[in-house]
């Protein structure tokens, strides 16, 4: 059986697309965040925060993440000046959501699944190597649920609990507990101008998010890497 093919030119989609996206200050992210993917996202956001300040949309789809590559990203979130609007689909799990709460804004999309959940560590070394590795293992997972009950409004230690239990949290649950603020929609998610629904009277405007035409816009041509994986 010939498999399906869903793009009908697949030469250079790819870096085609994500560029289209990142033009337009949104940016992606999925499958396992490692190190060097880290640091792609991480220039990537940079880019944008030195080309203006107009808000940024993160899309993360299907997040996993090493607990050292997150709180790398957590570190350049919290330095963009720049509003960093979070849109959450598909299952969102472990050091992950430490991203999630470091942007400003945090939506969810309708299929969007949050697993508090502690991270997979493992060592090997000398005896004194692993005590080491053992107590900055302590000090990244003290941050990491410490960001978490900040955005939350809970306790580090029932954060700390609930990942121990790997809690599940669907869009509803997630917006209770604090983590996410909302659903996503069209007429919310700020970089697609276009999106929003005609503005009615008594709308605040008729904005859909995005940059307005007096914002900073990116410019120049430039080689990106978009994809995670």
């Amino acid at each position: 059986m010939t498999p399906a093919r869903i793009w009908l030119d697949p030469r250079g989609w790819p870096e085609s697309l994500y560029e289209r996206l990142l033009d337009r200050r949104i940016v992606m992210v999925h499958g396992n965040l490692d190190g060097d993917a880290a640091t792609r996202l991480c220039a990537q956001l940079l880019t944008l925060d030195a080309e203006g300040t107009a808000p940024i949309r993160l899309e993360m789809q299907n997040l996993t993440a090493e607990l050292p590559a997150a709180l790398s990203v957590m570190g350049i979130l919290d330095v963009v000046r720049g509003p960093v609007t979070a849109c959450a689909s598909g299952r969102i799990e472990g050091p992950a959501l430490g991203i999630l709460a470091a942007c400003r804004h945090r939506q969810a999309y309708p299929n969007a699944l949050f697993v508090l959940s502690e991270p997979q560590v493992s060592f090997d070394g000398t005896v004194t190597a692993l005590a080491s590795r053992e107590e900055q293992s302590r000090v990244m997972l003290d941050d990491l649920f410490g960001r978490i009950a900040e955005v939350t409004g809970r306790e580090a230690d029932q954060v700390r609990a609930d990942a121990r239990q790997n809690r599940l949290l669907r869009v509803p649950e997630a917006i209770e507990y604090g983590l996410v603020e909302g659903h996503a929609s069209a007429r919310g998610l700020p970089g697609l101008p276009g999106l929003a629904r005609p503005a009615r009277q008594g709308d605040g405007g008729g904005g859909d998010g995005g940059p307005d035409p007096g914002d900073d816009q990116p410019g120049g041509d430039r080689h990106r890497d978009g994809e995670h994986d």
